[in-house]
């Protein structure tokens, strides 16, 4: 008889825990989503809170400000990245509050369609520049040696029009000498889906 309860308690236990142990919802806590409207059409970033978490805030924050509308995909390398965040059409650089600390080691790959906060050579230095990954760039990923370039969401809408927009014709305006979009591709809005 004791060992027939045991058996059941056995059998019965890890099921209660289980049950126990199982959050609501972790996915629906941890992660938003945003529309980014283009002149080339529009995509959906979905933004992983758990693993980049100053980072999503950051990016957050100038969503909500209405600080994206009217910046510009500045910088497009085909079947590299296609960056926007922090110039107009006229060329000017947006002014920009404190950098992020680097969660570049945050298990996140820079695979293709994911997104990456820019930087400079400096690992704390990304404000409000992103960038899309248009094709794997392991790369970009950590070291044991090196930062690397923190990825905190992925397109998971629409990366048709991010495709297209990193085939489009690029040269020289402003300080850069190329890779700027001939004809601008303007977001005219960022929006928090809710």
């Amino acid at each position: 008889m004791r060992l027939a309860s045991l058996l059941l308690c056995l059998l019965i236990a890890p099921h209660t825990l289980a049950a126990q142990e199982a959050p609501a919802s972790p996915a629906a806590a941890a992660t938003a989503r945003v529309r980014v409207v283009t002149t080339a059409g529009n995509f959906v970033i979905e933004l992983d809170h758990n693993r980049a978490p100053r980072t999503v805030d950051a990016f957050l924050k100038y969503v909500k400000s209405g600080f994206y509308s009217g910046v510009i995909f500045h910088r497009v390398v085909a079947g590299f990245i296609a960056q926007a965040g922090g110039y107009t059409a006229d060329m000017n650089q947006k002014p920009v509050t404190e950098a992020v600390i680097n969660e570049s080691g945050n298990g996140l790959s820079n695979l293709r369609g994911t997104v990456g906060f820019a930087r400079t050579t400096e690992p704390h230095s990304g404000t409000s520049q992103f960038y899309i990954n248009l094709a794997d760039n392991i790369d970009l990923n950590p070291r044991p040696t090196r930062w690397g370039y923190a990825v905190f969401g992925k397109v998971v809408e629409g990366m048709e029009v991010v495709d297209d927009i990193g085939h489009r014709p690029t040269g020289g305006s402003g300080a850069f000498t190329s890779n700027v979009p001939v004809e601008p591709i303007v977001i005219e809005r960022i929006e928090l889906i809710e």
